[in-house]
């Protein structure tokens, strides 16, 4: 067989996002990038089209064999053209920040069609002040945030004025899709390949104790950090509810700077320091909408990225998870940073992550079958209260056509209860902070990012830490002024948009 063919096939890790997909909640993530200027839409689109072949994936899609015989592969889509996934919107005047994020939490709520490479951007023209904004989607099967990050240099430049990419070595020519016996037939081949692995590995297992030691030690850590939680539910939040097919999006930023001050002032990571803030948030939240936190946690799962140094810049999902407990009871921000460090302290010490990598290691022997007969109820329900990301990004300025980018919004699913998801990466100068919703749980999702935007501000002043002068930190500015927290908005129900506020010019 070609030695293509294990790159072909996704893990289980990644197919994972697919089996587990329903209409109401789709499973990949984003993010909106603001640019300054009005970019011209052909530019782009010739730009993306000339960086392709730097990136396969981008003119795969995602086939499954008959019978779930094995995870689907990815495979060279004949019908591939950039009009299919680079699409133009204009929005109407004004083109306020909040008809921004009206839109895309419209276009984020779609499904990615599976007939074709699952990815897209829609370019956002007609933003006030001449701005230009991306939306970009890229399903979960394919990248996780880390890599994601990794794509999105792929698309932009390091500098204003760089020189083009290298053109291909020769014209692409589409691989011919197997057809259903052939596709099975190899799904099978994989299969028996894979058991032929797993038994030679535990066959050499036998022969060194050391190695089977070590394995039954990551299986017994890994069932003794997972059992607990699985038996311990967290206590629902009133976000903790179905979601449906509609999505509300809110924003605010931090400065980098500012944040590091206050880590080294009050210890922790950054990551602590973000923890804090969002606990701050919501307890203020939750608070104002009757429910009472004194003592309380909120369960959160955050991504790990565990990609070995030979692993880096590759596609697919390399992620294991912890699971804090953040309170969101305690006012004083200091002792709540207190309290998170030492929550986050716990897992690291008892090897969390490593224990759910082992378990995610041990699920890829399972055939492919039973995942997708475990996808059909969707995501599972009861083990969390929300999904909050943090991916590190560039720190440097990055550009498109000749066009700086002013901001990045990171972009999370929903899925099964989980009503709002937080995602949180860093751009230059800056952390930029994005909460989502199902509007018709959590309406005003707004003032969660404003009350984020406060929490900063006080831990910041407690922390003794100067406010740093990052005057192009963020977007969301009215002329000569600062901008409002939250996008200065107040709670008010989603407007749905229609087709006179929103105009695609290259069709889907």
């Amino acid at each position: 067989m070609p030695s293509a063919r294990p790159s072909r096939r996704m893990s289980a890790e990644d197919a994972w996002f697919l089996y587990f997909e329903k209409p109401e909640a789709p499973l990949h993530i984003g993010s909106v990038a603001i640019f300054e200027g009005d970019i011209p839409f052909e530019r782009l689109r010739e730009s993306v089209d000339a960086r392709m072949h730097l990136i396969p994936r981008y003119r795969q899609r995602a086939v499954a064999p008959p019978f779930h015989a094995a995870h689907p592969t990815w495979e060279d889509d004949p019908r591939f053209s950039i009009d299919r996934h680079v699409r133009a919107f204009d929005l109407p005047a004004p083109g306020s920040d909040q008809q921004l994020l009206d839109l895309a939490g419209e276009l984020f709520a779609e499904m990615l069609p599976r007939d074709r490479p699952l990815w897209d951007i829609a370019v956002i023209r007609g933003l006030a002040g001449g701005r230009t904004a991306y939306l970009s989607r890229v399903h979960h099967c394919l990248v996780d945030g880390v890599s994601g990050i990794d794509l999105l240099l792929a698309v932009l430049d390091l500098t204003p004025n760089p020189a083009p990419p290298s053109p291909p070595a020769e014209p692409w020519q589409p691989r011919e899709i197997s057809g259903p016996m052939e596709a099975w037939t190899d799904a099978l081949l994989d299969r028996w390949e894979a058991g032929l692995r797993a038994w030679s590995d535990w066959q050499e297992t036998l022969l060194d104790g050391r190695a089977q030691f070590r394995r039954m030690t990551e299986l017994s850590h890994a069932l003794e950090v997972a059992m607990p939680l699985a038996l311990r539910q967290p206590r629902p939040a009133p976000w903790n509810k179905p979601v449906g097919g509609s999505r509300r999006i809110a924003w605010t930023e931090v400065s980098f700077t500012d944040v590091r001050g206050i880590r080294s002032a009050l210890g922790g990571t950054v990551n602590d320091v973000m923890l804090t803030l969002l606990g701050g948030a919501l307890g203020r939240y939750l608070e104002a909408h009757g429910v009472r936190t004194e003592g309380a946690t909120l369960r959160l799962q955050i991504p790990v990225n565990v990609r070995r140094e030979d692993q880096k810049g590759a596609l697919g999902n390399r992620v294991s998870m912890m699971l804090p407990e953040i309170p969101v009871g305690i006012a004083d921000p200091v002792q709540r940073l207190a309290a998170v460090r030492e929550e986050t302290g716990r897992l690291k010490e008892q090897r969390q992550a490593d224990a759910f990598e082992s378990l995610i290691t041990l699920a890829e022997n399972i055939p492919a079958a039973y995942h997708a007969l475990a996808g059909m109820g969707g995501v599972p329900r009861g083990a969390l209260n929300l999904v909050c990301t943090n991916v590190p990004g560039p720190l440097i300025p990055l550009y498109s056509v000749g066009h700086r980018m002013l901001a990045h919004y990171p972009l999370v699913p929903l899925a099964g209860d989980l009503g709002i998801g937080v995602g949180i990466t860093s751009f230059d100068k800056g952390l930029y902070v994005t909460i989502i919703s199902d509007p018709e749980i959590l309406a005003d999702v707004d003032v969660i990012a404003r009350l984020y935007a406060e929490e900063f501000e006080r831990l910041r002043a407690v922390a003794g830490v100067v406010a740093s002068d990052l005057s192009d930190i963020g977007v969301a500015r009215p002329a000569g002024g600062r901008a409002p927290a939250g996008n200065g908005a107040k709670p008010a129900r989603r407007k749905a948009a229609t087709p006179a506020a929103r105009r695609a010019t290259v069709a889907p």
